[in-house]
């Protein structure tokens, strides 16, 4: 018999999105060049338990890089989330992508493409900008997921970006940086200019202190909502793919909001708001 799950102490707004996890299903195989399998118990069955237990209404699916360019199983748990309504996806496509293609998945809910330079990254730095203009002119946004100590180097080809830029993880720090650091200054530099939104998700990944506040990473979050909280959104990261044995608490991570934000308001806006602005949600 299955225990119950612990109940988050946040008691999510309606309207409630989690902007950031993936899904694998067992009938679709491991893409050829990604650097490791599909996550094991990590379906749609499995998701749907977590999110109602947390209290959300939302979804953006992320293609997980064990599948590369093949959308398909994001694409089916978007229809099984409640279709284009409810579930949006951020994909992968590449330059040989037909307009007809961007077209379609963009009538499935495809709403962004992800760069992710990280091992098994489907996409280089060298068609960045190229494909961010297609897909923006698709209506699309860019996901990007980097290490933002790395970010200045990058500042002047990003800031061709048209349209959203949505920055996953806290700017993924690795190793994590002080408020002072030039990467940190850059990613606040960029949220300045009012087109970047960031992800308050994964701190696990790179905090030294751990939960329940991840009280290192905190340094960072809290003063990037401070700055501009119509500029944050919230992500579990489920089911947090690669490196967690065992698996981060979800429901640690909803709360960490109750810490980094602090008042209703403002986590209205980071788990309601921000998505419907961001993702198009009505």
């Amino acid at each position: 018999m299955t225990s119950p799950m612990n109940k988050p102490k946040l008691k999510a707004p309606p309207g409630a999105c989690d902007t950031h996890f993936h899904i694998y299903e067992p009938e679709y195989p491991k893409w050829p060049t990604a650097p490791r399998p599909p996550t094991p118990d990590a379906t749609y069955a499995d998701y749907v338990k977590i999110a109602a237990n947390l209290g959300l209404e939302r979804f953006v699916v992320v293609q997980p890089t064990a599948y590369g360019h093949d959308n398909s199983c994001t694409l089916e748990a978007v229809e099984k989330l409640g279709g284009p309504a409810k579930a949006k996806a951020v994909v992968v496509v590449d330059l040989e992508t037909t307009d007809a293609e961007l077209e379609k998945l963009t009538a499935q809910g495809s709403v962004a493409i992800r760069y992710h330079f990280f091992p098994g990254g489907a996409l280089p730095w060298d068609n960045f900008g190229t494909l961010a203009n297609r897909v923006h002119d698709h209506g699309w946004h860019v996901q990007l997921q980097m290490n933002c100590r790395e970010l200045p180097e990058k500042l002047d080809l990003i800031r061709k970006v048209p349209g959203k830029l949505v920055i996953d993880h806290c700017g993924k720090f690795i190793d994590l940086v002080k408020p002072d650091h030039p990467g940190f200054k850059a990613l606040q530099g960029l949220v300045d200019e009012g087109n970047t939104w960031i992800k308050l998700s994964a701190p696990y990944e790179f905090s030294t202190s751990g939960p329940p506040f991840f009280d290192d990473v905190s340094d960072l979050t809290k003063l990037l909502i401070e700055q501009a909280p119509d500029r944050m959104l919230w992500a579990s990261n489920w089911p947090h793919p690669g490196n967690q044995n065992p698996r981060p608490d979800d429901v640690i991570l909803l709360d960490t909001l109750l810490d980094w934000a602090g008042d209703d308001v403002t986590i209205k806006k980071i788990l309601s708001d921000n998505p419907a602005e961001v993702y198009g949600f009505e």
